[in-house]
């Protein structure tokens, strides 16, 4: 959750910049934003990835727990891009 926590801090800051007429701080709420966004897509995706070689390799062995495991870690980065 902490990508979401600097989008949402960015989004505050950006805001009281944009209040107070300081521009520094509205580029700085901006790029918080982007980098929070970016993060939480990021670990999502390699959620994803984990997710489906675990489910793969669970299923190249006939092993249902290390696919369910897959499964669950898929689900959970899509979870997570989503926000």
């Amino acid at each position: 959750m902490p990508g979401r926590m600097d989008e949402l801090k960015g989004k505050v800051k950006e805001t009281v910049g944009r209040a107070k007429g300081d521009e520094k701080m509205v580029v700085e709420g901006q790029d918080q934003r982007a980098a929070g966004k970016v993060g939480r897509e990021v670990g999502g995706a390699m959620d994803q990835a984990k997710g489906n070689a675990k489910m793969a390799a669970g299923k190249l062995v006939g092993n249902k727990r290390l696919h369910a495991e897959g499964q669950m870690d898929d689900a959970k980065g899509s979870l997570r891009r989503a926000g």
